[in-house]
């Protein structure tokens, strides 16, 4: 797998960069965020499976970075920083990062999150906010009142109008509207959307259940069941 290290620090990134080697991955380093912008342009080489992207470079927040990204490819992104206060995790995650691992790390922690991200991305994934007529009479869509989800293209749409999603969103909502009605407990969603126990996740699904909600302008659509986890009330 190609790898994007955003990193601006070279002694960090020459470490990391031996141990991703040694693992398999063909490691990408890039200084700044401008770097990192011209290395994922569709013309200069295969496209990358992962991009690690540190939030503090020398030309621009790693964020505005991430925002930038996110609206050029739909590369799996995990942000790996010292910033470790819950709001900088909830912005991340809201422009898009698939992921956000706080420094120091263990290295097993970061090669696994890498492996799973990985996994859950399509081979073959459309631009951000591509948007097309779905075809609601499809045997792979889900109908759900003025909802629907076509699992195979990965397409959103309320009232025939398309809603862009993020991986993490798509798969959160997919999994959910599979058993409309049934409860799913949030240990099982985060095992199955993020295939992780990782206790600190309750907040990102938090967070992504919230923009959902939004997104769809549909708040009833997905039911908080207080303490055991959440499910998909189908609109009458």
């Amino acid at each position: 797998m190609r790898l994007l290290l955003v990193e601006d620090d070279d002694h960090v990134a020459a470490a990391l960069s031996a141990v991703l080697a040694r693992h398999g991955f063909h490691v990408t380093h890039a200084r700044s965020g401008e770097e990192a912008l011209q290395a994922l342009l569709p013309d200069v080489g295969a496209p990358f499976g992962v991009v690690l992207l540190d939030l503090g470079l020398p030309d621009q927040d790693g964020f505005e970075v991430c925002g930038k990204i996110r609206k050029r490819t739909a590369t799996p992104v995990i942000m790996v920083t010292a910033r470790s206060d819950t709001r900088s995790k909830i912005h991340g995650l809201n422009l898009g990062a698939d992921d956000y691992v706080v420094k120091p790390y263990d290295t097993g922690e970061l090669l696994a999150r890498i492996h799973a991200v990985a996994r859950r991305t399509p081979h073959s994934e459309g631009a951000p906010g591509q948007s097309q007529q779905p075809e609601t009479d499809g045997p792979n869509a889900l109908l759900l009142g003025p909802l629907t989800i076509e699992v195979p293209n990965r397409r959103v749409s309320v009232d025939g109008t398309a809603v862009p999603l993020t991986r993490k969103e798509f798969d959160l909502l997919a999994l959910l509207a599979q058993r409309p009605g049934v409860v799913f407990r949030r240990e099982q969603i985060i095992s199955e959307v993020w295939q992780t126990s990782w206790e600190g996740t309750g907040r990102t699904l938090e967070v992504h259940i919230a923009s959902l909600r939004s997104k769809l302008r549909m708040p009833a659509l997905i039911e908080t069941v207080r303490g055991v986890g959440y499910k998909i009330v189908v609109p009458a």
